[in-house]
């Protein structure tokens, strides 16, 4: 009996890798003739890098670079085992959790560390780069990664711009003179989950720009920096990308990306499906068994359950879910086709309890769902 085990985190108490460990235990405990694969996944947001990194067998690289302030840090990314492809999260530079509240401003914040990673992947021969563009303290339309690749923003007056997110309305020339042309022989993907367009009511300064930093006034100018920067981009690029689903993600970078790397962008599941050859895993499973910590009608919009869920329908392999929280309706569980969805919550209890006891509640969860699907065969 071959059973794949292919969860996300449970988010604030077990890692994706905790969760196989946990669910993998369970199975065990049922069926110790069992042969159980595991492989922990992401939908693309926070911790995807990591994974990816470890499925490629691959290490983590350190280097400075500059935060969203342009202080010097330290960040990593991961590396595959065969040194070609580059796992990247912006955040890991130009992330918010790298600022204070007191910090915060999107007019000063820039994606320059985002670029330095770049380009030190670059150095290091990389042929492919997943970049994760989730969790950004910065509005610049990617300005900022841009100039640590090269290109250079000039006012009316050809005087150079800082990259940064108060200079986007002042951009009247991009000069891709000394771009890293290295790029161009690169594939770079960006893990992007959102739709927004770059600017208007729906875009990066607006949607995302308060809990930023953003007050009403700069909201309203840092709109108007993405729709010159967009003009100014379009002209000289010959492609008007502000439109584009996620060209307003994580400040504007998801445009910038298209822009300056060339990119292309695919939502988060869709990478990790691709990076983790699991779809060829399913074809191999007699039962494949997922989880969250929370599956609600969120979670069948397209994140790790729900892509699971549409590989298992297509090769007739049932699929079980393990929860901490279930608020989808049977109905829901079989129009998703999913054949099996418990919560671990197996009796009253709060949520640091849940969470301190995580580990065991997957397990005993997992054990009593291997049992009832033994027992039905």
């Amino acid at each position: 009996m071959n059973i794949l085990v292919a969860p996300d985190k449970f988010r604030g108490s077990l890692e994706a890798i905790d969760v196989c460990r946990a669910i993998e235990a369970g199975i065990l405990l049922a069926y110790p003739a069992a042969n159980v694969t595991t492989i922990p996944l992401a939908d693309g947001g926070e911790g995807t890098a990591q994974i990816l990194t470890r499925q490629a067998r691959g290490k983590t690289i350190r280097i400075e670079v500059s935060d969203p302030l342009g202080r010097s840090i330290t960040a990593s990314y991961g590396l595959s085992g065969d040194g070609q492809t580059a796992y990247i999260e912006m955040a890991a530079a130009s992330g918010l959790a790298l600022l204070s509240q007191e910090e915060r401003n999107p007019l000063l914040t820039s994606t320059y560390g985002t670029g330095q990673l770049i380009k030190d992947a670059l150095d290091r021969g990389v042929q492919q780069i997943i970049l994760g563009i989730g969790g950004s303290a910065t509005t610049d339309g990617g300005m900022g990664m841009a100039e640590a690749l090269g290109y250079h923003f000039y006012d009316k007056n050809n005087v150079q711009l800082p990259a940064k997110g108060e200079s986007m309305h002042e951009v009247a020339r991009i000069d891709e003179t000394e771009k890293d042309r290295r790029l161009n022989a690169v594939s770079i993907t960006v893990a992007c989950d959102v739709t927004n367009p770059l600017y208007g009511p729906n875009g990066a300064a607006h949607i995302y720009g308060p809990q930023k930093g953003a007050d009403p006034q700069m909201v309203e100018l840092l709109d108007d920096g993405l729709k010159n920067l967009s003009e100014i981009a379009s002209k000289t690029f010959k492609k008007d990308i502000s439109n584009h689903p996620g060209a307003g993600a994580a400040g504007g970078l998801g445009a910038g990306c298209l822009w300056f790397l060339n990119a292309v962008s695919k939502d988060g599941v869709s990478i990790v499906v691709e990076q983790t050859h699991i779809a060829e895993r399913i074809k191999d499973a007699d039962l494949v068994i997922t989880g969250e910590g929370k599956v609600d009608e969120q979670t069948l919009a397209g994140k790790v359950v729900k892509g699971l869920a549409d590989f298992c329908s297509i090769n007739q392999v049932p699929l079980a879910v393990v929860c901490g929280t279930l608020q989808i309706t049977p109905e829901q569980v079989r129009d998703a086709g999913i054949t099996y969805a418990v919560s671990v919550l197996n009796r009253p209890m709060d949520l640091n309890q849940a969470q301190a006891d995580a580990f065991e509640l997957v397990k005993d969860a997992t054990f009593h769902l291997v049992r009832l699907f033994f027992s039905n065969r």
